[in-house]
């Protein structure tokens, strides 16, 4: 049998490239034991098409390659 290749497309133009974007920020918050903030550092991982420039979440391209699994197995 030879290999079947699928890949993860934007859902607006069809491409199948994309580059990767990071967001840096920091969450301050309190907590009930101390007057000082705390804070949080936080990273939010995207991807953008290199076509038309929309973005995706990590979790929308894992859905999307979930749902190609699920469209092998059945076909």
């Amino acid at each position: 049998m030879s290999d079947i290749l699928d890949f993860f497309v934007c859902d607006s133009c069809s491409n199948k490239d994309f580059s990767p974007l990071y967001n840096f920020s920091l969450r301050f918050h309190g907590v009930n034991f101390s007057d000082e903030l705390i804070y949080d550092e936080m990273v939010e991982e995207r991807y953008q098409c290199t076509k038309c420039q929309k973005n995706f979440t990590k979790k929308e391209i894992e859905e999307g390659l979930s749902e190609l699994r699920k469209k092998r197995k059945m076909g």
